[in-house]
């Protein structure tokens, strides 16, 4: 009988590893999905403040080619 216990505990130990295992794997995937989320935000983020970049550099160059007209 008391064979039939400790195989009956080490199986739930292999068991209760195993879900844990799973549970563990199931938040990683979870977490890898937001931090993908995170990354395209991001990128969006960079590609909207280099379009206003580019827009703020235009402007300075049309006002520095009015201000170099006005000199001469």
């Amino acid at each position: 009988m008391p064979e039939g216990n400790v195989q009956i505990v080490i199986l739930a130990v292999i068991i209760g590893t195993l879900a844990a295992i799973v549970y563990s794997l199931r938040i990683l995937v979870l977490m890898e999905r937001r931090i993908a989320r995170i990354d395209e935000n991001l990128f969006a983020i960079t590609k909207r403040i280099a379009l206003e970049e580019i827009k703020i550099e235009r402007e300075e160059k049309k006002i520095e080619s009015s201000l170099r007209r006005r000199k001469r």
